[in-house]
């Protein structure tokens, strides 16, 4: 599996850890950045993960930073991208299963490591189901102009 991450300041240890667990599983991972704690805007680090998933069809992100809203809310203005604010496994397991959500977010201040390793996993193995779902998420996609893959519609 193909994975790109990205955090800020706050949330680089754990982006850190999470992304290590997702190579110790097999996956392949690009670490966009922050690479340090020194203070740097989310906006910059969700936005570029948010373009590199949606330029790989089949790629999933991972973001973080203190409460994971706000990177998650930059990562999400780039059209394809579905980045999900996740709390627990129920939440991983639901945004994929039903939003086919691309992009985990998480909050490095509000969750830690085991809830996010538990997270991360839940997220990872979870097919998204379809069906009735299927309706949904392309009626989000049109909300920014995308198919439900990414693709832009002309």
């Amino acid at each position: 599996m193909r994975w790109y991450a990205g955090s800020d300041h706050a949330g680089v240890a754990l982006k850190r850890h999470l992304v290590e667990l997702l190579r110790a599983l097999g996956d392949e991972v690009e670490d966009l950045g922050t690479h340090d704690e020194a203070s740097v805007d989310y906006p910059d680090y969700g936005a570029a993960v948010a373009r590199a998933v949606v330029a790989a069809p089949g790629a999933l992100g991972l973001i973080v930073c203190g409460t994971g809203i706000g990177i998650a809310i930059a990562a999400n203005k780039v059209p394809g991208a579905r980045a999900a604010v996740v709390h627990d496994t129920f939440t991983a397991e639901a945004t994929r299963a039903h939003n086919d959500a691309n992009i985990l977010s998480l909050g490095a201040r509000v969750i830690g490591p085991g809830v996010a390793e538990a997270a991360v996993r839940a997220f990872r193995a979870t097919p998204f189901e379809g069906g009735r779902h299927a309706r949904r998420v392309e009626k989000m996609a049109a909300l920014d102009g995308c198919l439900p893959d990414g693709d832009r519609r002309p």
